[in-house]
């Protein structure tokens, strides 16, 4: 397993991965606080919020399909681009709504949230199933039932990085249960953030599922290439007359 985890093939992805969550600092705990508070938010009851997240969990079904139906053939770096991308622009979904700017557009507040939790499970879904899928891809034959809980660790610690993280930044801008002015800066910084992983997309194999090189192959390909150089220093030269005799 250690010599597996010292392939680029394997290392790489995975640093691309843990970026991919650490940089996605999250939001949720300020942005619930906001979405209860009577005065700098919509007031929302603890009911509908629970209600809004069920909604989403169903929208992330769809994710699941479109990936399915529509992206699972796509190369993963041009496919986790894109995702990326599109993750990173959905987040601002999440600062018209701090800036109430759908009061402007006339969308009342719940109609707002729905949208904004459907497309953010759905876009989220969908950059999540192309990192399950090249984490399997990844582990080696015989030893799936301990490598991949090893690859979803790093995920796990990516996830309590972007909590850390999370926190670490409201603190900095004094965003607090009950001060919410500066919640719309820590919105921003995370979606830039998200934006600025796409300078990790090199990390990820510019092939399809079909095209990944196992690391075993990997591994034997380079032992044959070492036993090839052993044999090659190994030959004797012998003279000529030396070699009509044999």
């Amino acid at each position: 397993m250690y010599k597996n985890i010292q392939l680029p093939e394997v290392w790489k992805p995975s640093l691309y991965m843990y970026m991919s969550m650490a940089l996605s600092i999250s939001t949720h705990e300020a942005e619930f606080y906001w979405y209860t508070d009577p005065n700098a938010g919509p007031a929302f009851s603890q009911e509908l919020i629970g209600m809004v997240y069920a909604i989403g969990a169903l929208a992330s079904i769809g994710g699941t399909l479109i990936y399915q139906k529509v992206l699972k053939d796509y190369p993963f770096r041009k496919l986790l681009f894109f995702a990326q991308l599109v993750y990173g622009l959905s987040g601002f979904i999440d600062l018209m709504f701090v800036l109430r700017w759908n009061l402007i557009l006339g969308l009342p507040d719940y109609l707002f949230l729905v949208i904004e939790e459907c497309v953010s499970s759905v876009v989220s879904r969908v950059r999540w199933m192309p990192m399950i899928l090249l984490s399997a891809s990844l582990c080696p034959i015989g030893i799936e039932g301990t490598f991949f809980p090893l690859l979803m660790s790093i995920d796990s610690f990516g996830s309590l990085s972007s909590t850390s993280g999370g926190g670490v930044i409201s603190h900095i801008f004094h965003v607090t249960r009950t001060d919410f002015v500066n919640l719309w800066r820590v919105v921003l910084i995370r979606n830039l953030w998200r934006i600025a992983t796409l300078g990790f997309i090199f990390l990820v194999p510019n092939t399809t599922r079909f095209d990944m090189q196992h690391p075993r192959d990997i591994l034997q390909s380079g032992s044959e290439n070492i036993d090839l150089e052993t044999n090659r220093d190994s030959l004797q030269l012998l003279p000529l007359k030396a070699r009509e005799n044999v």
